[in-house]
Order: C-alpha cells, then sequence, then structure tokens
C-alpha cells in the first residue's frame, strides 16, 4: 500500500522537505504505513504564472532553479509548478523566467498544475514532457464533473475541498487512484468568496511582477483582500479540525484508502515553518513519534540556520 503525500514548496519549504525526506529514507519507524512523498508542488518566486497564493520575493537564479531540481528528482521525487493563474493572455506566455524553470524540469519527470486553457494548450505543446494536474482552483462540483475532468487526460485532478467527507459522492468518482486530496484547506468550508479570491490573486500576481520592473513611483497597488480565514498561521491542522472539510489522519487510512484514493495534499506554500512542520506530523508521522520528529527537525532547522532562536537573558 502506497499513501502519497504532496509537499508544499520549492523555495521557502525546501530546506524542510528535504530534511524530512532524509527522515522518511533513515528512519521509516517513524512514519504511518504505506507513506511516500508523491511530489514537492509550488513555485519558484516570483512567477507570473503562479496562482492560487501571491509571492512577491525577488526571482531565483538559474543555478537555485536547476539546483533544485536535480536534487528532488535525484531523491525520486517530482517537482509540479503551481502555475494557476486564471488571468493569462498570449503575451504572458512569452514570459521568460516562468519558460526557464519550465525549461529546466522538462525530463519526463515532473509536471505542472493547471487553471488556464491557453497555458495548457501552450504546455502541451512547447514541454510535452511535463505531466499536468488539473487544479482544485477550477472549483469542479460533484463527481459527474470531476468524471468529465478525468476523461481529459490529466495526471491528476485535484478535487474541490468541499468534496471531501462527501462519500457517496465520492464513490460514484470512475477513477479515484487519478484524484488528489486537499486535506487541510484552511478555508471555511463553502466559501462563497473563494473563486473571486483566486481571481484576485490572479491580478495581484500581474501587477506584482509588473511592480519588479518599475519605480516605486509607477508600481501598481496591489488590491487588498480581507478574510479571517486568510490570516496565515492562525489556521493550522488544530484550528480546523471542527470544519466538514477537515480530513484526518484517520480518514485517510481507514476511509479514503480502501476506496481507492491515495493521492493527498498537504496546503501551506506560504505558511511559516512551523505550522507546515506540525502538518507534516500530524499526518504521516506515527503519534507517539510526533514530538520526538518535531523537536527533531526543529533541531535540524536552527543547525542549518533556516530559523533562529534568540538565547534567553540571563536572569539578575
Amino acid at each position: 500500500m502506497e499513501v502519497k503525500f504532496h509537499l508544499p514548496g520549492l523555495r521557502r519549504n525546501y530546506p524542510l522537505n528535504v530534511m524530512f525526506l532524509g527522515m522518511l529514507k533513515g528512519h521509516q519507524e517513524f512514519f504511518r504505513e504505506g507513506v511516500k512523498i508523491a511530489s514537492c508542488f509550488g513555485e519558484f518566486p516570483t512567477s507570473l504564472w503562479n496562482g492560487g497564493r501571491n509571492s512577491r520575493a525577488d526571482q531565483c537564479s538559474p543555478d537555485y532553479i536547476n539546483g533544485v531540481i536535480r536534487s528532488l528528482n535525484q531523491w525520486g521525487i517530482p517537482v509540479r509548478f503551481t502555475y494557476t493563474n486564471m488571468l493569462l493572455d498570449e503575451t504572458d506566455l512569452q514570459d521568460p523566467y516562468c519558460n526557464l524553470c519550465l525549461k529546466a524540469a522538462h525530463n519526463g519527470m515532473n509536471g505542472v498544475i493547471l487553471v488556464s486553457p491557453l497555458l495548457e494548450a501552450y504546455v502541451r505543446e512547447n514541454y510535452p514532457g511535463m505531466k499536468i494536474t488539473s487544479s482544485t482552483c477550477k472549483q469542479i462540483k460533484g463527481a459527474e464533473g470531476v468524471n468529465a475532468e478525468l476523461a481529459k487526460g490529466y495526471d491528476l485532478v485535484v478535487l474541490d475541498y468541499n468534496m471531501n467527507n462527501q462519500f457517496e459522492e465520492l464513490e460514484k468518482i470512475t477513477d479515484k487512484g487519478r484524484c488528489e486530496i486537499l486535506i487541510n484547506a484552511a478555508c471555511e468550508p463553502n466559501c462563497a468568496r473563494r473563486g473571486a479570491h483566486y481571481r484576485h490573486i490572479s491580478e495581484n500576481q500581474k501587477n506584482i511582477v509588473k511592480n519588479m520592473s518599475l519605480p516605486p513611483e509607477q508600481q501598481v497597488e496591489l488590491k487588498p483582500w480581507e478574510c479571517k480565514f486568510c490570516a496565515g498561521a492562525q489556521q493550522n491542522v488544530h484550528t480546523i479540525k471542527d470544519f466538514c472539510t477537515y480530513v484526518s489522519p484517520e480518514d485517510i487510512w481507514e476511509k479514503y484508502v480502501p476506496m481507492g484514493f491515495n493521492n493527498f495534499k498537504i496546503e501551506g506554500r506560504t505558511d511559516d515553518f512551523f505550522v507546515v512542520l506540525e502538518a507534516y506530523c500530524h499526518y504521516m508521522i506515527k503519534p507517539e513519534y510526533q514530538g520526538q520528529v518535531r523537536l527533531l527537525l526543529l533541531r535540524n532547522l536552527q543547525e542549518a540556520k533556516i530559523v533562529q532562536v534568540a538565547q534567553p537573558s540571563q536572569m539578575r
């Protein structure tokens, strides 16, 4: 049995992901039955085609991009670019940075998560070796819509989080092995603003990239988005347990896997290390080892100077 997890982050969470991969290889006794890391997803900031979450860091060097892809692929882990900006036009397809990233990953092992039909056609024509995933951003409703999407030949289809725990509907999906379940969605269930939020992120991402080449006085002001569920570290696997869309570790092994689902997405590519690490431990580590693994990973992150812990001042 393989229980496949897709982990967030190609830059921000990359050190944590590599440490976790090393732990899985060296200490399988820590892990729940059948755990496998199936991919690392995200983008190399700052990408015009990025969607789902905004990024606004400097762009990565070609050496860094090639190094991360090569490193993960040597571990046997595919890279999947989250290129889910839904507001792209023809001119955006020629973006040099995003094309550089695709060229670096175009070796038959890696993939891209897509929403835009325009970008999908471009990737299929110019990067035929890239595996294509249909994004949860499409918000496909119901088993009938999912089955129609699966018929289009996608490598994977990421289900809308509102289908989680709708087991009668999930049972109607014809190819459960090509579906990916978003297990820790931070959004409130049935959020009426989710689609508008995806479009808002897409618009801001285009302006973020545009602003990178403009002096401060000419930069486009980004549009704000207010939502109590978009508060970063405020939401984590412990605060969402009462959501009807939450998927527990027990549900994965006792319900989803026996049904035929074995791909599970952990979101968090813009969350801090502590929130992401907690999700990893919660879902993939046996309960009796979670404290030990959490402490070990935090110490390794500190030793690698990824996180800094200030020494307490001496009492007088």
